[in-house]
């Protein structure tokens, strides 16, 4: 028949909680622990609880360990430099980006009412869009590149570039 308790099972449970298993135990009575399979279960079973009360114990330290009150002070006023600059800059972003546009619809404006061949670019590709003259356009399109490629280069990287420039300003904010 198998044994349901041991007389010594009291003092093996008093040393592991006791965080006195195995190294500050007497000789005797580890032992019996070797030999009684009852008092090895209690013996092992209470040093995995007290283990895991100690490292809870050490966490909740941890935890709530407070940082130095110089560390906390220097943090808020960090933060609070940094929301006070994002703040400050966020009209500026505005008024840029409408004078971006404004500037944009005036070179639009000066080009359309001083340039001839821009002016008739437009009608002729109104005519083309209307008639659905699609060789027509093409050639059109390539013979106005080839004889104004500067400028078309210049109004494609400003009508490209210049958003992209404020689009690129504006996320990194």
């Amino acid at each position: 028949m198998r044994q349901l308790e041991c007389e010594f099972e009291a003092d093996v449970l008093a040393a592991a909680v006791q965080s006195r298993w195995p190294d500050r135990l007497d000789a005797g009575l580890r032992a019996h622990v070797t030999g009684c399979a009852i008092c090895a279960d209690v013996a092992a079973v209470a040093s995995a609880i007290a283990c895991a009360r100690e490292e809870t114990v050490a966490l909740v330290a941890e935890a709530h360990a407070l940082p130095d009150a110089g560390r906390v002070l220097w943090t808020a006023r960090m933060r609070a430099r940094r929301e006070a600059v994002a703040a400050a800059g966020r009209p500026i972003t505005v008024v840029q980006v409408v004078a971006l546009a404004c500037a944009m619809g005036l070179m639009g404006a000066c080009i359309g009412a001083t340039s001839g061949w821009f002016q008739l670019a437009l009608r002729r590709t109104w005519g083309w869009v209307a008639g659905l003259d699609v060789r027509g356009l093409a050639a059109y399109a390539v013979s106005v590149i080839a004889s104004h490629g500067v400028l078309v280069l210049c109004m494609l990287g400003m009508v490209l570039g210049l958003p992209l420039a404020v689009y690129l300003v504006v996320v990194r904010d």
